[in-house]
């Protein structure tokens, strides 16, 4: 995904010279393709994520289209004041990119997890929070924020994630969009964890059993109406995201639910059951400990189903 962020963000600045990215000091590799084409356009303001987000929202409010980009929480949790005070207060035109949400930084430890960041940049009131889940999506979500007027956040995979669309037709913000067709229960992934959603759903066709299945890129503001009726037409609805299961993703969704009356469908939140990982790994094997792996995903729903 850092890829395909940084070819959409090259082309859409070649078009428009007020876009203007910042850095932490970090993402070379990545970024350089951006600055060796748009010099005038790219900051590094050092390792002072803070600075970084007042620096944006300054540029911002002089009429730059800005984007600040780190790894897991370092450009949200780290400068969490900044981004409240500095940019949303002021509808900034700062847009926030994370690389390596959940746990694609495994090996870092607990400090690199990025798994509160849904929770805390949604309940920032007017902020925007997408979270794709394969490189089309990535791409449209990056062209999204960039046309949206004020403070957005962009959680980001951080590469090999598997490609669903070939192209997304009239997309737009605060909308899911449909993977399969299916009956009895329905699978809502958000993020890079769509592949183990979708494994899930695979498995589980192989069993008898034909989930429908929903990617959402945005996770505020949610799509509502999708959501009621849902509700309406299947009997289970299972949310998927590689966060805590607090605030996030399952959150919004349990909202939206909450709200209705004669709702046919119960929901399980799948995430990380309200802890901090206290072990480390690659980003495959900490889903499956956490139960997030498309095998245990599986299990949850045929045990809801069947035991």
């Amino acid at each position: 995904m850092r890829d395909t962020f940084v070819k959409t963000l090259i082309e859409i600045g070649k078009a428009d010279k007020d876009v203007h990215l910042l850095t932490g000091d970090l993402g070379f590799g990545v970024l350089k393709p951006y600055w060796e084409q748009l010099p005038e356009q790219f900051t590094n303001v050092g390792i002072a994520e803070q600075n970084m987000t007042g620096i944006a929202a300054g540029l911002a409010l002089s009429g730059k289209k800005v984007f600040t980009y780190s790894i897991g929480n370092f450009p949200t949790l780290r400068c969490l004041e900044q981004i409240r005070n500095d940019c949303a207060y002021h509808n900034a035109n700062v847009k926030i990119v994370c690389v390596g949400g959940g746990f694609v930084y495994g090996s870092l430890g607990m400090s690199h997890h990025a798994t509160e960041d849904l929770a805390i940049m949604r309940a920032l009131p007017s902020v925007v929070v997408m979270a794709p889940g394969d490189l089309t999506e990535a791409s449209v979500c990056t062209r999204a924020i960039y046309e949206h007027q004020g403070t957005c956040y962009l959680r980001l995979g951080r590469g090999g994630e598997k490609k669903i669309h070939e192209s997304i037709v009239d997309f737009r913000i605060g909308k899911a969009i449909q993977i399969k067709e299916g009956s009895r229960v329905v699978v809502f992934s958000t993020g890079g964890i769509f592949d183990e959603a979708l494994g899930a759903v695979e498995l589980l066709n192989d069993k008898g059993i034909y989930p429908a299945l929903y990617t959402f890129p945005t996770v505020k503001p949610i799509d509502k109406e999708l959501i009621r009726g849902c509700a309406k037409e299947y009997d289970l609805i299972v949310t998927v995201e590689e966060h805590n299961i607090i605030g996030g993703f399952g959150s919004a969704v349990a909202e939206v639910l909450s709200e209705m009356s004669g709702n046919r469908a119960v929901q399980i939140k799948i995430g990380l059951n309200d802890t901090y990982s206290c072990i480390v790994g690659t980003q495959k094997y900490l889903r499956n400990e956490y139960g997030m792996s498309a095998e245990k995903i599986t299990e949850r729903i045929w045990k809801y189903l069947y035991v």
